[in-house]
């Protein structure tokens, strides 16, 4: 499945979507897990007393186990959507479900913290690494978090990942010691510590 989004040219920061439906048996499908479910999303970001619409109506089901691109052109609430469906902020209208959790304007930043934490891996733009940790430390620092697994667990299996990206030999540099590619296949790496349900890319 891919979701475009382009700028109308009446109204150049509204995104429309385009739902490019995969091959797959409806029938099948309507029997899958639905880890991602968004309806009639809108964002809205004020500068000053001026409301500046980001997203408008999005809706989209995302099933477990399935892949979905979003493109666009630049400016276009591709990585607006990408925020509101990894609960970093919320639609200002619309419903909105991840991973069986619904998500409200009332839901409290711990349990949406917890949310992140638990089943969703984020890959940003920036990368956003810790600059006073090595590559291993950061891949370690969401297990940290969790506390589900003993320090020498939480060290094997970041170096199991490290590795997975090709990143094992660097895995005592700091961020500030790596290219942008590998900063960004180390964040990669941080992003699948706690085998999130949902992987976001940006």
């Amino acid at each position: 499945m891919a979701v475009e989004f382009t700028k109308d040219a009446g109204a150049p920061n509204f995104p429309i979507m385009h739902m490019c439906e995969d091959d797959g048996d409806e029938d099948d499908q309507d029997e899958r897990e639905v880890i991602i479910s968004c309806e009639n999303a809108h964002k809205t970001y004020l500068l000053g007393i001026e409301g500046i619409p980001a997203l408008r109506g999005i809706s989209l089901d995302v099933y477990k186990g399935e892949f979905l691109a979003i493109f666009g052109t630049s400016g276009g609430g591709k990585t607006s959507l990408l925020n509101i469906l990894g609960t970093i902020d919320i639609p200002t209208k619309g419903n909105l479900q991840i991973a069986g959790t619904r998500i409200m304007s009332r839901t409290s930043d711990a349990d949406l913290a917890q949310l992140r934490l638990k089943d969703i891996g984020f890959v940003f733009q920036t990368f956003n690494l810790l600059s006073t940790m090595t590559a291993l430390e950061n891949v370690m620092m969401p297990m940290i978090l969790a506390g589900t697994l003993a320090k020498a667990a939480q060290r094997e299996a970041a170096m199991k990942l490290l590795t997975s990206v090709g990143m094992a030999h660097r895995a005592d540099h700091f961020p500030n010691q790596l290219s942008g590619g590998e900063q960004q296949r180390v964040t990669i790496a941080r992003a699948m510590a706690n085998e999130p349900k949902i992987l976001l890319l940006d």
